[in-house]
């Protein structure tokens, strides 16, 4: 099976990649949508520009179109690079976000190809352990919910922070993997990484009530 994969550096479609390598499926690019806009409804816009660091991390061919982020030019850019490559199907890391699997969906059926989402309607909490144990070093770059603070800019995912997402589940009705927004995250380290993401430099933004942590400099080490 020849994939692509739409892939915005943070932890979902990270490990929706690992998922379908694990298959034995043929990866034929990463796609990423850069939206210009804050307020995509389909894409992860922070940090998104270091894409092409974790690609060659992993020594697979990334792809990138700049996209206005408005509702229907998005969804046209994002049919114009499903089309750029040759596959059988694309792999997604939607959880839970029917708004995102429909589009993609829609897309792929129109084009002829299979539409696969291998974390789909998984257990949050369950997600998040699993990639803790198979290696995964996620970082958190946006937060934008009640229960989060300044804090949560920049920490690592671990046993303990996936203790308390469980908390702010169960008190303000957050989603544990920030399915609707409410947290996004960037990957440092994989068990696909032939290097490690080394953030050298960063600048956290906050508002009061939401903020991004924003890497400014990063490089490759080895492990």
């Amino acid at each position: 099976m020849k994939v692509s994969v739409l892939f915005s550096g943070g932890k979902d479609s990270m490990f929706a990649l690992w998922n379908v390598i694990s298959y034995g499926w043929e990866i034929k690019a990463l796609l990423t949508v850069l939206p210009e806009s804050d307020s995509s409804y389909m894409f992860h816009r922070p940090n998104v520009e270091l894409v092409p660091l974790q690609a060659e991390a992993m020594e697979l061919p990334a792809i990138l179109q700049r996209s206005s982020g408005e509702k229907e030019e998005e969804l046209e850019d994002l049919k114009e690079l499903i089309k750029s490559v040759e596959v059988d199907g694309v792999v997604t890391g939607a959880v839970a976000s029917e708004y995102q699997k429909e589009k993609v969906d829609f897309i792929c059926e129109e084009l002829g190809v299979g539409s696969f989402c291998p974390l789909w309607h998984k257990d949050g909490e369950q997600l998040l352990t699993e990639m803790i144990e198979a290696g995964f070093e996620i970082i958190i770059t946006s937060v934008s919910a009640e229960g989060f603070d300044e804090s949560w800019l920049g920490r690592k995912i671990d046993g303990r922070c996936v203790e308390e997402l469980v908390k702010l589940r169960e008190k303000y009705g957050v989603s544990v993997v920030g399915e609707g927004g409410e947290m996004e995250t960037f990957v440092v380290d994989s068990p696909l990484f032939k290097k490690r993401i080394d953030v050298k430099k960063a600048e956290r933004k906050w508002d009061g009530v939401r903020g991004v942590y924003l890497i400014k400099h990063a490089e490759l080490i080895p492990k």
